[in-house]
């Protein structure tokens, strides 16, 4: 595990000190960033999201789908807590915090905004990371990466109804147009691309030129990622500086869905009697959230300034912490499972 992905917590910490320090202190420079925008969408986050996404699709290598027909449970584990489980989930929690529990410490219209970005983190399973936890796991990675290509094709038609679907149902106006839009601009287009770039990359199945080619992106992924959480909290930094509370209370309900969605996978998991090194991986990539994405597409849906921006940036900041205590979890319970296959 490189540098970065150990210390993600950390950088993100700082960048949301910047983010804050800067928004108090510059507010004409980050109002003048969020009127730069195109059918809803910010044209300098759209930027900064690519950054971060582009990357991570070119490390896809959907030639791996022919392998499709090996250990099938396994698969079948991570779709359904993906697409049957974990959206729903994350919808109940965000709706049982913030329009009960935490009812009379935030106001409606904000509650109904951190719930959103609560769904959209729900509906996105992690594309990039999850190769970080399967190798930290001892996990099959042709598998994981056979898991991760089909969870990007699905969500590419899955994304929009279900986060629809879920968004209407706790009473959020879903602007479609700029869902779908989002879900062409975040999820098809760099992953044709990707594919696009890897192909001409990956000549006679030498991966060189692609492992060097990441190895150049990767800076820029990082600033991508940096940039985009210090611009979203300097663009909050008057409501976070005057409710600092708010980002405890959104880490909640984020805490309990991310270890309690792991229990059930790692649960099923071990009914199922998968080997270790296809039940690990699989659990990762049903508990992490392609935070990415659900940050563009708050952006898009609820606007910058929005507590669902907000809510998508805590999930970053705590996702990184929660995954590395299960990935220990996980290694220190290798032997409940069967041998490897």
């Amino acid at each position: 595990m490189g540098l970065f992905e150990r210390y993600l917590s950390v950088w993100v910490g700082l960048a949301i000190i910047v983010g804050i320090v800067a928004g108090s202190f510059m507010p004409g420079f980050f109002t003048v960033v969020s009127e730069l925008e195109f059918a809803h969408v910010n044209i300098v986050i759209a930027v900064l999201i690519w950054l971060m996404i582009y990357p991570m699709m070119v490390q896809i290598d959907f030639s791996s789908l022919k392998d499709v027909g090996k250990k099938p449970k396994g698969l079948a584990l991570t779709l359904v807590i993906n697409w049957m489980i974990k959206p729903f989930t994350m919808a109940f929690l965000g709706w049982l915090f913030f329009k009960v529990l935490f009812a009379d410490w935030v106001d409606p219209e904000t509650a109904t905004e951190y719930i959103a970005g609560m769904i959209l983190l729900g509906v996105a399973p992690c594309t990039a990371m999850v190769f970080v936890w399967s190798q930290m796991t001892k996990g099959d990675a042709n598998y994981t990466l056979v898991q991760v290509s089909i969870n990007d094709i699905i969500m590419i038609f899955a994304f929009a109804p279900i986060a629809g679907l879920l968004l209407g149902v706790t009473d959020i106006t879903v602007p479609w147009d700029t869902l779908v839009l989002s879900v062409v601009l975040y999820v098809l287009v760099p992953l044709l691309a990707g594919a696009i770039t890897r192909k001409k990359l990956d000549k006679k199945g030498d991966l060189s030129r692609v492992d060097s080619f990441l190895a150049i992106m990767k800076p820029w992924s990082i600033l991508g990622l940096l940039a985009t959480v210090t611009l979203l909290f300097g663009f909050q930094a008057d409501t976070i500086l005057s409710k600092p509370e708010a980002i405890v209370l959104i880490a909640i309900p984020l805490l309990i869905q991310t270890y309690g969605i792991f229990a059930i996978a790692y649960w099923l998991a071990k009914r199922m009697k998968l080997p270790h090194n296809v039940a690990a991986p699989a659990c990762m990539i049903g508990t992490s959230n392609f935070f990415e994405l659900a940050v563009a597409v708050a952006i898009s849906l609820f606007g910058l300034h929005s507590g669902a921006a907000l809510a998508t940036v805590v999930g970053v900041l705590v996702e990184v912490p929660v995954m590395l205590s299960l990935v220990w979890f996980a290694n220190r319970t290798q032997h409940w499972f069967k041998p490897e296959q």
